[in-house]
């Protein structure tokens, strides 16, 4: 499958920073997956994005199969059919059951109702999470990352990482996936391990709910550098910040098809500026929304996979950390 609007593949040699980290990949997820090899043209959000996920669903505490259930659930509230194919088969993996199936497990379902309650800050069900205390940076991290990752996806990726959409083909590519990936999953992964990847730097205080865990809250606070260092290179200071401001007041609902709450936020925006704000407006609070000719605006203006990856990176990022400050 290819990623949309990125020019090529960038090419990586194996003893190369890329290198290493695609290495990990392959070695502790089972392959180089798309939602992972998309950011190469940024190898820094590469070793960011996969050190998140490593540390939470795949190292820290918590129950693997429920960690998947988060991020299926979340990647259904979020309308990512690829990620809710993807991780989909992963519980095959870890539970020995579809999804469907998995939820009849009444702890599963439990986690299952709290991942979709992630985008709404209000929610009751948000008071009273599922899982121990000691592991909730494991949970609310795995949460953060799929409401990044769902982002990304949805615009670069296509509908699901099968070659089949629907019966009996479907179904037969899931359980040979789940087999695929079945010894990655349960190979036994040392929380930290990823840290080296990138330097240590100060845990921001949104994302303070990850210092219970050392590992977690590294992998967090390099991971939002890093998408910090990619979004000021490609995204004014006056885009970031009315995007920023608009996050604050944000409480996860969904904005609608209605154009005008974008269209008004982009006014105050130089003439330059109007399309990096729209693409990172949309991304941020409606990625559905974010279609070939807001990419083509963007593009033209900002040439470069760097620059776009850079801008869809920062923008996802702020919305799904956030989420994080209300889990």
């Amino acid at each position: 499958m290819s990623i949309r609007y990125i020019s090529s593949r960038t090419q990586v040699a194996r003893d190369s920073f890329p290198g290493k980290i695609l290495a990990e990949i392959r070695r502790e997820f089972g392959a180089e997956v798309e939602p992972f090899t998309l950011h190469l043209p940024v190898p820094e959000l590469l070793a960011g994005v996969w050190m998140a996920c490593r540390e939470t669903l795949l190292a820290d505490n918590g129950r693997r199969d429920a960690k998947e259930v988060v991020a299926t659930a979340i990647s259904e509230l979020n309308q990512c059919l690829y990620c809710v194919d993807a991780h989909s088969m992963m519980i095959l993996s870890s539970a020995g059951s579809d999804y469907p199936d998995a939820l009849k497990d009444p702890y599963l379902s439990a986690v299952a109702a709290w991942a979709s309650a992630t985008r709404n800050s209000d929610s009751p069900l948000l008071r009273k999470p599922p899982f121990p205390r000691q592991e909730a940076p494991a949970f609310i991290g795995t949460a953060v990352v799929f409401h990044y990752i769902n982002r990304m996806v949805s615009i670069l990726l296509g509908s699901s990482p099968l070659p089949f959409t629907q019966g009996l083909p479907k179904k037969i590519a899931m359980q040979l996936a789940a087999w695929f990936f079945g010894g990655a999953v349960r190979r036994e992964k040392e929380p930290g391990k990823s840290l080296d990847l990138l330097p240590d730097c100060p845990l921001p205080n949104d994302l303070l709910w990850a210092k219970p865990s050392r590992p977690i809250a590294g992998a967090f606070a390099r991971f939002a550098q890093a998408v910090e260092n990619a979004g000021s290179e490609a995204l004014s200071p006056e885009v970031r910040r009315a995007v920023s401001k608009a996050a604050r007041r944000w409480n996860g609902v969904d904005p609608g098809m209605n154009t005008m709450w974008c269209d008004e936020a982009i006014v105050p925006l130089g003439e330059m500026d109007k399309c990096a704000g729209r693409l990172a407006f949309y991304t941020a609070f409606a990625p559905y929304r974010v279609d070939e000719g807001i990419v083509k605006e963007f593009s033209d203006r900002f040439p470069g996979d760097k620059n776009l990856i850079s801008a869809l990176a920062w923008s996802s990022f702020t919305a799904a950390r956030r989420i994080g400050t209300w889990l």
